[in-house]
């Protein structure tokens, strides 16, 4: 059943530096809200956003923005202070997600505590991971020790090296050698306080978007993205030229035979609902993995996907046969309920 129309404040834009993201999600949330029948205030997080929000009472809040300040917790953390309902998950959710270092920590507690309750089926896998902070690197001597890294990090290089915090693949880069790091270092600091160095894995890269909470949360078809050349980097996300598509994915870029391509997506969308709700993620997520040829590796958890109409979410509603406007109805309704 639809809902009745509402008045729907869309945050977007921001001063992150994923603004132009963003405000590609913000304007197709807005034409896809207002096209099924709602009132919508397409906001900017200006230093009137509150006295504008308090004004305007609007029903529920959909937050588009990506990055800084809109994926951190701090925007949810305002909103439930106003006590005004907001699609998408909880400020303390969103603090942890934006961290990509505890990743490892917060997926192996959840499984323990399955494990404790009996459960011995773990779909997730996640990488070792080096994070160093800029103060470790330019005020304590870290950056003498980069030598280490090889022997740090399982199979050595080549390893990825990107902000620990951030999203679009902005700072993220492919190091070959020990004599690339430093380069890649400063570039990662130069989006965050914080670099991750990491194995760089050959795969295929998945990115699968989940609906719902905790035990009702559902998979929407994964996303197979298939860089023309090089990887998924910014310029690919800016281009649609540069990348395909393809969900939902195709059973050889998993396996040789039909049946273990079935069961290496039923392992990716395990390890995608696995995640999900380790971190008790409301409302949407995106899950952003590789799979190797044997498992899928977990890089990072999105709460906040982008909803451009090239992103990742609207292919795989697209897929699914579930459009944006009837996806949005469901958040909503979920926000209103939380």
């Amino acid at each position: 059943m639809a809902l009745k129309p509402m008045k729907i404040a869309v945050l977007m834009g921001g001063t992150s530096f994923e603004r132009e993201f963003s405000l590609n999600s913000g304007r197709n949330v807005t034409r896809t809200l207002e096209a099924a029948g709602h009132t919508v205030l397409p906001l900017d997080t200006t230093k009137t956003l509150v006295e504008t929000l308090r004004d305007q009472k609007p029903d529920a809040v959909y937050i588009a923005l990506h990055g800084k300040n809109g994926e951190d917790g701090t925007i949810q953390a305002l909103l439930e202070f106003l006590g005004i309902p907001f699609v998408g998950s909880s400020a303390s959710v969103c603090r942890q997600a934006w961290n990509k270092a505890l990743l490892p920590h917060i997926v192996a507690t959840q499984q323990a505590a399955n494990q404790a309750c009996g459960s011995e089926t773990f779909a997730a896998h996640w990488l070792s991971r080096i994070n160093l902070s800029e103060v470790t690197l330019r005020e304590m001597g870290a950056a003498t020790a980069l030598d280490l890294v090889a022997e740090r990090i399982e199979g050595g290089y080549p390893v990825a090296v990107k902000p620990t915090r951030g999203g679009s693949a902005m700072g993220v880069n492919k190091v070959d050698s020990v004599g690339g790091l430093a380069d890649a270092l400063l570039d990662a600091l130069s989006f965050d306080a914080e670099a991750l160095i990491e194995p760089w894995v050959t795969g295929t890269e998945i990115a699968v978007c989940v609906v719902g909470t905790g035990v009702d949360a559902r998979i929407l078809p994964p996303v197979e993205i298939a860089a023309l050349q090089g990887f998924f980097d910014v310029e690919h996300r800016l281009d649609a030229n540069l990348v395909e598509y393809y969900s939902p994915v195709r059973p050889a870029s998993l396996a040789k035979t039909e049946n273990e391509a079935q069961a290496a997506l039923a392992a990716i969308e395990a390890a995608a609902l696995e995640v999900h709700r380790a971190y008790q993620c409301r409302d949407l997520s995106r899950v952003d993995m590789i799979w190797d040829g044997t498992k899928p590796i977990v890089l990072e958890i999105n709460v906040s996907p982008g909803m451009s109409e090239s992103s990742l979410f609207p292919i795989a509603c697209e897929a699914a046969n579930l459009t944006l406007d009837s996806l949005f109805e469901e958040l909503l309704a979920n926000a209103l309920g939380h």
